[in-house]
């Protein structure tokens, strides 16, 4: 089923790291709301694509590491031989490791930077003259509310989502006039497989559900309330709407 009127004309969405977890959701809303998406990940895209496409939506699936630039130009130009060129792109796709400050190497440093900040450089690079040549975009990328309140044995991690906040206050500025909004939804504690591992590892103290009711809204998140948010950020309607931080953390962090 989908939802009527989201866009004046058809659209076609690029969702990173879709194979799973958040990614996956936004993958799914996207195709609810009419979007053709095409799922981009190294595992997983597949299987996204075949639930998507099985409850009616339309869906493709690319396998593509984003920290490959080639990878993504490829499968961008796959995709624009079968359906319209990508005007909607939401970078999901990142690593949150656990690592105490003086204990991270250089190259885990690398690694997280190359995930979670260039690989939202390219593939918005990667993407951008289709949305210049409509003359209509939206952007929208994952940031974390670790960015916003730091997290201990995440420096990398939380300096890298700081990061993509900065890149896309940025980027608005300089797109805006074009007809393309550039948008960040930092989620908070989401239930997701990787935050049940970082649990299980120890690493969330006393846990999921004791840290959730320390927020106003005493529940852990869903990865549909991402979806939720992004699916607006996608749509005509919210097309005044640039370079804002849509915060879905449960009042975690405010204003």
């Amino acid at each position: 089923m989908t939802t009527p009127n989201a866009w004046a004309a058809p659209r076609s969405a690029i969702v990173t790291g879709a194979g799973r977890g958040i990614g996956l959701a936004i993958a799914r809303r996207l195709a609810q709301e009419g979007a053709t998406v095409a799922c981009f990940d190294l595992a997983g895209a597949d299987d996204a694509a075949e639930q998507i496409n099985a409850s009616g939506g339309r869906a493709l699936s690319f396998a593509v590491d984003v920290t490959d630039r080639s990878s993504i130009d490829a499968a961008r130009a796959e995709l624009n031989a079968l359906v319209d060129p990508a005007t909607i792109l939401v970078n999901n796709a990142g690593i949150a490791p656990f690592t105490p400050f003086v204990a991270v190497s250089r190259e885990d440093l690398d690694a997280v930077f190359a995930v979670n900040v260039r690989g939202v450089f390219d593939c918005c690079q990667a993407v951008l003259p289709d949305m210049v040549a409509s003359g209509w975009g939206r952007i929208i990328n994952i940031a974390s509310s670790s960015a916003q309140t730091g997290s201990s044995m995440q420096t990398v991690y939380a300096a890298s989502k700081g990061a993509v906040l900065a890149f896309t206050k940025s980027l608005a500025r300089e797109v805006g006039a074009r007809g393309i909004t550039v948008n960040a939804v930092p989620p908070s504690f989401i239930d997701t497989p990787s935050l049940r591992s970082a649990e299980d590892l120890g690493h969330l103290g006393p846990g999921v559900e004791k840290l959730a009711r320390s927020m106003p809204i005493q529940r852990v998140g869903e990865p549909e309330d991402i979806a939720a948010a992004c699916a607006f950020l996608a749509r005509d309607d919210a097309g005044f709407i640039t370079g804002h931080v849509l915060g879905v953390n449960g009042g975690r962090v405010m204003g």
